[in-house]
């Protein structure tokens, strides 16, 4: 009948929009260096930015740590975009053929903080101490090993961080000894003595997965590096420690991957 054939064409309709609203959906995929709700609470102006500025719906993508994390990269899991530290996002450019779309200006390099309670602290003084950080493979974690080389003078390792700024209340409630930070963070604890800074890797870095379009790419880059010309962006971009977002490009991260080497799936 004709008004059989009409459902049958509103149906078609129907389902044809219903997919395509599902197809016009992208997945951002964060790094854990908060617990859930604050990578929530960090991240979410930054999608709704990006889908307002682009015009495609941005959803948000959290793990609710850094194993999840490390597996969900490994297992290449169906993200769009992954907002991540150079070791993670050189093994989604090798491993995967992602792209690199933008990187925080800033360079990044993690600082041992020690207490202040300690007398003239020095790495070989925090043999058998208590260092906090977040849980392997973070960045931090895996230049804290590299401090660390002789098997037989090893500081006790507390990965038990929900957050770089976690760690360094752990240190303050007088249950670890140092932690480690991303670098920016020091100037905020200047009662925390700075033992040793890390060498610098390029900044964090959003990468496209392989199949995504090229002009969402394109939307999603432009969007990125007028960040911070939006005066109500300010706060996401102090919160995760950098000014603006720069161009990236996949031999800014050649090597950074390695430091990956020495962890449990890496092959």
């Amino acid at each position: 009948s004709r008004k059989g054939m009409q459902f049958a064409v509103l149906t078609l309709f129907g389902i044809a929009a219903v997919t395509g609203a599902a197809a016009a959906e992208y997945k951002l995929l964060v790094e854990p260096s908060y617990n859930v709700q604050r990578a929530t609470e960090v991240y979410q102006p930054l999608v709704a930015y990006l889908s307002k500025a682009t015009g495609h719906k941005i959803t948000l993508v959290t793990s609710r740590n850094y194993h999840f994390f490390w597996r969900d990269l490994r297992q290449n899991t169906a993200v769009d975009l992954v907002f991540a530290e150079a070791h993670f996002t050189d093994f989604r450019i090798k491993r995967f053929n992602a792209e690199p779309l933008v990187r925080t200006a800033e360079k990044t390099s993690y600082t041992l903080l020690a207490s202040d309670q300690l007398e003239n602290p020095t790495l070989a003084t925090l043999f058998g101490r208590s260092i906090v950080t977040m849980p392997s493979p973070s960045l931090g974690f895996a230049l804290l090993i590299e401090l660390f080389p002789n098997p037989m003078s090893q500081p006790n390792i507390l990965s038990t961080a929900a957050s770089w700024r976690d760690g360094v209340e752990i240190v303050f409630g007088g249950e670890g000894d140092a932690a480690i930070v991303p670098t920016w963070l020091k100037e905020q604890y200047p009662n925390l003595v700075p033992i040793q800074t890390s060498r610098e890797f390029p900044g964090a870095a959003i990468t496209a997965s392989a199949g995504l379009d090229g002009s969402i790419r394109s939307d999603i880059t432009a969007a990125l590096l007028t960040l911070h010309e939006n005066a109500d962006m300010y706060s996401v971009l102090a919160e995760i420690g950098v000014t603006r977002f720069e161009p990236a490009t996949a031999a800014e991260y050649e090597g950074a991957e390695k430091m990956l080497k020495e962890f449990y799936g890496y092959d």
